[in-house]
């Protein structure tokens, strides 16, 4: 499997070596690509609250698991790995340095839903 330029033999060995600020999964192609589901939250004033980054690394574990409802038996795996990617991207989104000024909520949610029109037109 090719992602980003380097080889590896399955995608758990791509997912071991990658960074943990690097919240990103694997395409069908093997490439790394953001989950489309999954929304920026950096920048943003107000900032990000923590149950919006919650719901990002739920989303994210999701993908990542192949399963919105974990089992029993997997469940405690399944609420670690929130846990802990909700806690790295409150560090990353906390440790960012930006020079461009704080977007408006409001105003990118309406840039969204006019790119959507025009996609689903």
């Amino acid at each position: 499997m090719l992602v980003n330029g380097s080889c590896y033999s399955s995608a758990r060995e791509v997912w071991t070596r990658l960074r943990p600020a690097d919240i990103f999964t694997l395409n069908c192609s093997g490439f790394i690509a953001m989950c489309r589901n999954i929304k920026t939250l950096a920048n943003f004033e107000p900032p990000a609250t923590d149950d919006e980054v919650r719901a990002s690394a739920l989303q994210f574990v999701r993908k990542l698991s192949g399963s919105t409802k974990p089992s029993r038996a997997n469940q405690a795996a399944f609420d670690q790995a929130v846990d802990d990617v909700t806690a790295i991207a409150r560090r990353l989104i906390d440790s960012l340095e930006v020079h461009a000024p704080p977007r408006n909520r409001e105003e990118e949610a309406r840039k969204a839903h006019e790119r959507a029109q025009r996609r689903f037109a």
